[in-house]
């Protein structure tokens, strides 16, 4: 796919290597976006590449299929609905440190 821009460029990344809802999120102003229509969201970000993981590239669009909310309240409600959609359609990976030790310390 033809992205506006680079994922992992200034535009995409901010200068590093950022990954799904740290980009989401950083297209926002938590003091002045909300109450935040999920329409217009897409509307202004919806070809925009989000990072996956290493291999993977979507577009906010994509994310925002799996999104049931259609206006969120504030920066809280907009991570929530985010990250559940997300989880729930494949899009989130990180599962706690549970998965990375074996057993309690």
């Amino acid at each position: 796919m033809d992205w506006p821009h680079d994922p992992d460029g200034e535009q995409g990344s901010e200068g590093m290597r950022q990954y799904g809802h740290a980009v989401l999120a950083k297209k926002i102003d938590e003091e002045e976006d909300f109450p935040l229509s999920a329409a217009d969201y897409v509307e202004q970000y919806g070809d925009h590449p989000i990072r996956i993981d290493y291999e993977t590239v979507v577009s906010v669009e994509e994310i925002f299929e799996g999104v049931e909310t259609e206006e969120f309240a504030d920066f809280v409600e907009f991570h929530q609905e985010l990250g559940r959609a997300m989880r729930e359609n494949g899009y989130w990976f990180y599962e706690g440190p549970e998965g990375f030790v074996d057993g309690p310390a």
